[in-house]
């Protein structure tokens, strides 16, 4: 990686962040990094780039390194540059793309609306139409090594059992995007939103899928397949990505994951019981692993740059399995041992997890609690607000899939002992009793409350 140029998407997005820094951290070799950023213009982008990047705690370790020269260092290496992945050429002016296209030799695809229950004509147009505008735009890039696209293993749908990683089945993906059109054009201004997400889940359903945003981003991949041509193109499809285990330190994270609002719920004695099944089985997995799979990806595809797709799962549920009720039997702990405080300043208790494998039994449990904590007038909007998130995670909570992770192992056990200790990925390693209690809920309540317990 060294002196290679970068081109990456969603750069202030928390994949993207925790890469930057990583390629900073241990290659400070590498060329320019130019950022593709939504900003009304240059000097929005650029204020954008100090505030979220350069700004970030997450770069401490840089900061240290550098002293005084760290802002030097880093808009010497980082270029914002004002786009859009929706639009043509990504949203750039003909002279900045022109000019990127001669310069960049790994482009990162990481720009994505991660909304489950999104308007179907947003999710698509930047989870599906947006690779769509960077594999065009890829075709133009005169010296490409490589394209990395990040996704989900959720692409993979309903399924069960052990899912492989393989490129995606395709269909016709040109009929979803007439049909946002003929519907847009039928929707009421005031109904627009509503509309649009439940097409969304209705199109989800039909295809196989329990949301819009693993339906779209489904479709995304198809769309990078089936435009790749000559190009090499690596596919990473991490489970779950939840704060850093070790790198740059332990329980960074930036906003709150697919598990993060019930865990935090919890712990504040509002969700006392949760929807699934208590041996689904989850796939997490740190952001640091993440990072260094995808990293291990460059390196290996971004030498030879042969014609191909090549798909990771960094993945732990097969080699690593963190069941549902031994995840919450540690939350449960960990609040047992430093428990949130209430508006008074005392701790708050905690039960051990009660699980329910019917919406309608959760629902009477959830109604009742409800109606002996609370007060008339806040009762219907919490009760609402708890359906509905056992309704959202429902699908993680009953999965009965599981990620294989041999093409992600093969390119572990390729790499030298350097290299591992400099990039490694091994969830197997994972010791989930320290990460849930001392790493991760310890990062939730830093990085997401910020301090706030209520």
């Amino acid at each position: 990686m060294k002196g290679k140029s970068f081109f990456i998407t969603g750069a202030t997005g928390f994949l993207a962040k925790a890469f930057i820094e990583k390629l900073l951290r241990a290659t400070p070799e590498t060329g320019k990094i130019f950022l593709l950023m939504k900003a009304d213009d240059q000097e929005a982008a650029r204020k954008r780039l100090h505030d979220e990047i350069v700004n970030s705690g997450l770069f401490e370790l840089l900061k240290q390194t550098h002293g005084n020269s760290y802002e030097a260092f880093m808009t010497s290496k980082l270029i914002p540059i004002v786009g859009d992945i929706s639009q043509n050429n990504l949203g750039m002016d003909p002279e900045t793309a022109d000019m990127i296209s001669k310069e960049i030799d790994v482009i990162i695809s990481s720009a994505a609306r991660t909304i489950f229950e999104d308007r179907y004509d947003l999710a698509l147009s930047a989870n599906t139409m947006g690779p769509d505008q960077f594999m065009r735009f890829s075709k133009k890039c005169k010296k490409l090594k490589l394209v990395l696209h990040f996704s989900t293993v959720y692409v993979n749908g309903m399924r069960h059992g052990i899912v492989p990683e393989t490129p995606l089945p395709r269909f016709e993906i040109e009929h979803e995007g007439k049909l946002v059109s003929e519907a847009a054009r039928t929707f009421l201004e005031g109904e627009m939103t509503r509309k649009m997400k439940e097409l969304g889940l209705e199109r989800a359903m039909i295809h196989g899928y329990h949301d819009t945003y693993a339906f779209t981003k489904a479709m995304g991949e198809m769309v990078v397949d089936s435009s790749r041509g000559d190009l090499p193109v690596v596919i990473v499809r991490p489970g779950i990505v939840e704060s850093s285990y070790v790198e740059p330190f332990p329980g960074w994270i930036q906003g709150d994951k697919v598990m993060d609002p019930m865990i935090l719920a919890y712990g504040k004695g509002q969700l006392p019981g949760i929807f699934g099944d208590p041996q689904a089985v989850l796939d997490i997995v740190p952001v640091d692993m993440t990072v260094n799979a995808a990293m291990a990806a460059v390196a290996k595809h971004g030498v030879d740059a042969k014609p191909g797709l090549t798909v990771y799962h960094p993945t732990s549920s097969v080699v690593n399995p963190l069941r549902l009720h031994e995840l919450f039997h540690l939350v449960h702990r960990h609040f047992c041992h430093s428990p949130m405080r209430d508006s008074k300043g005392e701790g708050i208790m905690t039960e051990p997890m009660k699980f329910y494998g019917s919406l309608q039994d959760f629902s009477s449990y959830i109604s009742k609690i409800i109606s002996e904590k609370e007060q008339k007038t806040k009762q219907e909007r919490k009760l609402k607000y708890l359906k509905d998130m056992a309704k959202l995670y429902g699908p993680a909570m009953f999965s009965k899939a599981r990620y294989d992770n041999t093409n992600a192992r093969r390119l572990m056990e390729e790499m030298t002992m350097e290299e591992r200790r400099m990039f490694g990925f091994n969830t197997e390693s994972i010791d989930w009793e320290h990460y849930i209690m001392n790493v991760h809920i310890p990062g939730l309540k830093k990085h997401v409350l910020r301090g706030r317990q209520t």
